[in-house]
């Protein structure tokens, strides 16, 4: 059995992934032989069906999808925005990811909230996957259980406060387990009452609506995001946790946050997460000497 991650930045770090994929297939030794790259996921900027963090990702589509193409990794388009209506289904930059990335070296997927997007991409667009997004705040068990079972979603992300519900989750079918995909890293406060609010936000914001910004009142929202905190959230899940814990109990698909943050905080995400402590320096150094990447 192996773990594989789910990585940030489909389209906001292609110069990353560029150099990352390479040193993973060709010194397959310096990353842990337990992990592979399960995706990578990611929206363009100014995306309409964009949601769960505003999307900045300026790299052509053709040139990400080749990437993805040459190194057999799945891309996964986040459409999810939970505030879509029927007419804006017919977008044309949107419809055009979809019909770039339907076919592939692997199957790529759709990481979706709305059932009416999901209809439309399931008729016109069948090629693909799909993961429910921890954008639906899925916080109760009976709700993500009901979830797991719905045939359409291959996987489902749960809201990261339900990742330490060791109970309910170990009660899971073997097919149930199968389909649960963690939230490893989240920054959120683990007892924030408006993340669906937030991302309700962000929605509006790729919609192009007037509205006006949610304000986070978590009190060290001004700090940022620091994988540092995140370590500290209880819902954290860490290496250690993964090889002793979830593994063993028959989980096997994580995802690492992280497509809002500059690339240099995503690197040490990927060194934590995939690459042998003693390759790490040799990992960074084969990145940050590159000078065609802007690491900040």
């Amino acid at each position: 059995m192996k773990a594989y991650y789910h990585l940030p930045g489909l389209f906001e770090f292609y110069e990353l992934y560029s150099l990352y994929l390479p040193l993973f297939r060709q010194h397959r030794e310096y990353f842990y032989d337990w992990c592979e790259i399960g995706s990578i996921y990611g929206a363009p900027a100014d995306c309409l069906w964009g949601g769960g963090r505003v999307g900045f990702g300026e790299d052509r589509p053709r040139d990400v999808k080749r990437l993805m193409d040459e190194y057999g990794v799945s891309a996964r388009l986040t459409f999810s925005n939970s505030l879509l209506e029927g007419r804006h289904l017919s977008d044309k930059k949107c419809n055009a990811l979809l019909a770039m990335f339907e076919r592939g070296t692997v199957q790529n997927g759709v990481i979706i909230t709305s059932d009416l997007l999901l209809e439309h991409i399931r008729t016109n667009y069948p090629g693909f996957y799909f993961v429910s997004s921890t954008t639906k705040v899925l916080t109760s068990f009976e709700a993500l259980r009901a979830e797991v079972n719905r045939d359409e979603f291959k996987y489902v992300v749960p809201d990261f406060r339900l990742n330490k519900s060791f109970k309910d989750l170990n009660a899971l079918s073997e097919m149930q387990k199968r389909k649960v995909e963690f939230l490893l890293n989240e920054c959120c406060a683990f007892d924030c009452p408006d993340r669906k609010a937030c991302y309700e936000s962000v929605s509006r914001k790729s919609l192009g609506e007037d509205a006006p910004e949610h304000v986070c009142l978590s009190p060290v929202a001004s700090r940022g995001y620091r994988f540092s905190d995140a370590m500290q959230n209880p819902g954290f899940i860490g290496t250690d946790d993964i090889l002793d814990v979830y593994m063993p109990m028959g989980f096997s698909q994580f995802k690492i946050e992280g497509r809002s943050l500059g690339s240099a905080v995503v690197l040490e995400m990927l060194l934590y997460y995939m690459v042998r402590q003693e390759y790490r320096l040799k990992v960074r150094e084969e990145i940050y000497l590159d000078s065609s990447l802007d690491l900040f």
